[in-house]
């Protein structure tokens, strides 16, 4: 159990933050699978560390893929989180993703638009280009940011967010990401991963009011290290 929470990559962490580096494959909260989720082993960390009795207060802000990786918010009181999640509402927590694809997009620089709609049955999102019964808009915008020996690092600005809108929408321009097998790409990575991370997150504390700007270290591979 503690090996598991000495494993945590902690960003930054206060008394109503903590801000976790995910790692490709953990699972945000729980699921049908069963396995044991990130805000449950935050939940210990912050038990133990604090020898806090009772149960820990954990609230989690939003959430990413489990293949993806990177900076990962949790709220440690109600009051942050209920200020956190109105600023994510109000679009003022803004994230920075980077993606490894194979294909190089047309444009350098774009912003798709597009309407999505997830399909509960197979957990995938299809996209369309005019609004849908049920479907949602999303918006992002990317950019071609390094050119790799066989991949293209792209950095991508969320302006809506989406069920897997970052994987669905570069799938779509023929762009899928490194390892995302759902999405089209050809091989699996071998840690089930795949090459999407959320490298920055900016935003006003909730508390504090003072503006906070990490950066998440990206996976430990020689594709990542090419990056950066």
């Amino acid at each position: 159990m503690a090996s598991h929470t000495a494993n945590l990559d902690i960003l930054y962490e206060d008394n109503h933050l903590i801000i976790i580096n995910k790692k490709a494959g953990d699972l945000v909260q729980g699921d049908k699978t069963g396995d044991r989720p990130l805000n449950e082993i935050v939940k210990h960390y912050i038990k133990e560390k604090y020898k806090k009795p009772g149960n820990v207060f954990l609230g989690v802000v939003h959430r990413l893929d489990r293949p993806t990786s990177g900076a990962l918010i949790f709220a440690r009181t109600s009051k942050a989180l209920e200020r956190l999640n109105k600023m994510l509402r109000d679009k003022n927590i803004k994230k920075t993703y980077w993606a490894v694809v194979k294909s190089r997009p047309e444009k350098d620089t774009d912003t798709l638009v597009n309407y999505l709609k997830k399909n509960p049955k197979n957990n995938k999102s299809t996209v369309f280009t005019k609004e849908t019964k049920g479907s949602k808009r999303a918006v992002l915008h990317y950019k071609v940011i390094k050119n790799l020996d066989n991949y293209f690092l792209l950095e991508i600005d969320l302006e809506t967010g989406r069920h897997h809108q970052i994987r669905a929408q570069l799938s779509a321009i023929g762009a899928p990401i490194k390892g995302d097998l759902k999405y089209g790409f050809v091989r699996s990575n071998k840690d089930g991963g795949i090459h999407l991370h959320a490298r920055k997150i900016e935003f006003i504390h909730p508390v504090s009011k003072e503006p906070l700007a990490l950066e998440a270290p990206t996976p430990d591979d020689v594709i990542w290290q090419n990056c950066l």
